[in-house]
Parts: C-alpha cells; structure tokens; sequence
C-alpha cells in the first residue's frame, strides 16, 4: 500500500515562471486585488490540497532572493503574506494557510499574535513559513540595522558566517513565537459575567526569554489559538537551514533533483534532527521531539490542450528570463509528473509541494487531472482530509502549553533556546 502522501501548492504571484503574468489567463490587473488571491485559494482547495503556502519579502523581487532588481518586464510589488491569509480565510472551508514571515527584520511578539490571529480566523488552519531575509534591500528598507557588503559566494567564509549569525537569530525568533503561543493556558479565559471574572490571571504567563537578539516578557496579548502551537514549516536547502528545521520546525521543504540527491537529502535531514537531539526533546511541546515531515518542491508545467507542458515551459522562456530554480523542473502529463511524485514516496517523502508555473492555468490543472492520477495510485486520500493543519500533518492535535505543565507540576522544563 503505497504511503499517503501530503499536497500543498506554493503560490507567488502570477506563478513561478518569470513570464507567467503574461499568459491569458493571468490578470496581472488583479494582482494585487483581494479577489484574485481568494479565487487562487480557492483553486487549490477545489483541486484537493492539503495547504498552500504565500511567499513574501521585505523587498521587490529578483532573480533570487540575494538582489532586487530594477528591470520592468516581470512581476514587482506584492501584497503582505499573513494579511493575504487573514483575508482568504473566511472564503475557504477546509485548506491551511501558511504564510511567509521573515524572522530577520519582523518582531517575534508581532509575528505571534498575526499567525494566532489568522488560526483564530481559520478556525485552526493556521501555518508560519519563517524566513530569512539576506538581502540588503530589504534591511535598507528598514533602516535599523548595519548590512555588511557581501558577494554572494557560497564558499566565502565571511558570508558563511554572517548567514549562519541570521540563522542563529532565526532559531531565537521561532522559539519566541512558540514560548508567546504558549503563554496563556487553554482555559485562562473565564468569562463568567456572573463573578465579574474574565481571565484567570494564574493562568498567563510571562516567557522572560533573554537571548542575544531578543529579550522578550510576555505574555502575549492573544488567547492560545485552536492549535496551541500552529504548523511552522521551513524551507531548507544545506546543513544550517536542516538544523535550523529540525531544531524549530513541523514541515520542512526540501528540493531534491533526483533519486539520488533525493536520498541523500533525507539522509541528511535525518543526521540535521540527530546533532540538535530532536528525538531526545520528545513530549516537550511544540515541534521539539515530533518527528520532522519531510517534503519535496517541484516546479510542474502540465500538459494542456494543444500544448505540452514542455512546449508551454519553452514559449514561456522565449518571452523573457528563462525558468531557474532551487527546485526540480517537471513538466508533462499528470501521469508523467505522479511518476515523479510516486518515486519521491518510496524513496520516503511525506508530502510534495507543488509550485505552478502559472497558477490560473496549472493549480485547475493539478485539479483536474494530477489529483485524480495521484488517488488513483493510492498515493493522497480519495477525499482531502479536514480538520486542523495539524492533524493534516500527523502532528499531536492536543498540544498542552509548556507553561501549564510547569504549574501542574510537571517535571520538564521548557527547553531555553541555545543562544539564551
């Protein structure tokens, strides 16, 4: 029996092509419309996915995420991530919502109580995507910190280690975020009108957190949402971001390019989730001690009629910048790209996230026709699965508040954070 694999859609923008708001179908005009980002969701709850994810920067948009860049023939400008998935919320019923928030320029505390806020609006749907913002536009745009001049080579050792300081800062950020989640007990609210008691004030607790970037009191001044702890799903490419994943994460997405590197990559998660000892931290609260869902990125083009998907990737790419990216490229039928979807789930996968090159024309067609192919090889659910994001993942669906088991008298102690 083939193991039943996860589905979430990554959107940005018009698609992850560069030419794809050029297409007919994709109403560059609506872009930065409500309505456009609700009928996107709707899409991908209508073609059966499990989730989507919203991409966002601090920064018009590049050709990575290094630079911005000044040329006019692509999508620039978005509109923020979270408030997208607050204003989406309503007009779905069943998919996650997982939005993109940097950790680099964002304050945790704000990040806390937007993504509890948005589980509150999606009745439990909630998700983060944290990221790193290493590009200098994007601290320019803010103005508060000192951004040293660095070319971006992957083996120059002072990148390394100003990138590897981000991460460390990152790491601080989650566990912030995660410590406020937990900062009321479920039943802290009262609201008994009759003893004029609303709050059960035993029952909120300051984090006291003291790290090297942050310093942080708390509580929070939202209630703990239906999740407790919504998903936090990271995207990883090398060793620091695989530690960074299994040190603070749920999810983390991965971009294998073959059988091989595909692997590999799981090898390496796994040695990730061992040299932080996230098995050793199992019935500690949140992600620490679950174990880690792995997922693989592919960038899919997919037959249509009177066009294959190679032909539309190749008429795409003569428009303008050819498609690069971190992920594999996969283009054909449904049948072609659920062989690729099939060798990703025995090699161990537990989900794909698919990323259209063009999301009016690909997330119908993920629909209407991949969908299909994948249940009929027993490889997603006949029918999408409901309730929380959680439990979407596998993940424990009643996660108690660290701080209420410190007051039960429980003996772990929440774990401090490595830079604290």
């Amino acid at each position: 029996m083939p193991r039943k694999l996860t589905l979430g859609l990554a959107l940005e923008g018009a698609g992850w092509h560069p030419s794809a708001w050029r297409e007919p179908s994709a109403r560059p005009d609506e872009l930065f419309t409500p309505g456009y980002w609700v009928e996107r969701v709707r899409d991908a709850e209508a073609a059966g996915a499990d989730y989507v994810t919203i991409e966002d920067s601090l920064a018009l948009q590049g050709a990575s995420a290094h630079v911005s860049e000044a040329r006019t023939d692509e999508v620039r400008g978005r509109l923020d991530a979270l408030l997208i998935a607050a204003r989406v919320a309503p007009a779905t019923e069943r998919i996650g919502l997982v939005p993109t928030v940097t950790t680099t320029h964002t304050e945790p505390f704000h990040v806390s109580k937007g993504i509890a806020t948005l589980d509150f609006v999606s009745d439990g749907r909630a998700g983060w995507q944290p990221k790193l913002s290493i590009n200098a536009a994007e601290a320019a745009n803010f103005g508060r910190r000192e951004w040293p001049e660095l070319v971006f080579d992957r083996d120059d050792p002072a990148l390394r280690a100003f990138v590897a300081e981000l991460f460390d800062e990152a790491d601080d950020a989650v566990e912030v975020v995660r410590r406020l989640w937990d900062s009321w007990e479920d039943d802290a609210e009262i609201r008994d009108v009759a003893t004029d008691r609303f709050l059960d004030a035993d029952k909120l607790h300051t984090i006291d957190f003291e790290g090297r970037f942050f310093s942080v009191r708390g509580p929070s001044i939202t209630p703990r949402s239906p999740q407790g702890q919504p998903v936090v799903a990271v995207l990883a490419h090398q060793q620091r971001p695989y530690e960074f994943a299994a040190s603070q994460a749920d999810v983390v997405f991965t971009t294998p390019l073959d059988a091989d590197s595909g692997t590999q990559v799981l090898r390496d998660v796994a040695a990730a989730a061992e040299r932080v000892g996230r098995g050793e931290r199992a019935g500690t609260p949140g992600a620490a001690g679950e174990a880690l869902h792995v997922v693989a990125d592919l960038v899919v083009l997919l037959d249509a009629a009177g066009a294959s998907g190679a032909d539309r990737l190749a008429r795409l790419d003569s428009r303008g910048r050819a498609l690069t990216s971190d992920a594999r490229v996969v283009t054909g039928s449904a049948a072609r790209v659920a062989d690729e979807i099939a060798a990703l789930a025995e090699a161990g996968y537990d989900g794909v996230r698919l990323r259209p090159g063009v999301l009016t024309d690909d997330v119908p067609a993920i629909g209407e026709t991949l969908v299909p192919e994948l249940r009929r090889r027993g490889l997603v659910p006949e029918t999408p699965a409901g309730g929380s994001l959680r439990a979407r993942f596998g993940l424990a669906t009643d996660v108690p508040s660290r701080y209420a088991r410190e007051t039960a008298g429980a003996a772990t102690t929440p774990t401090a954070s490595t830079n604290a």
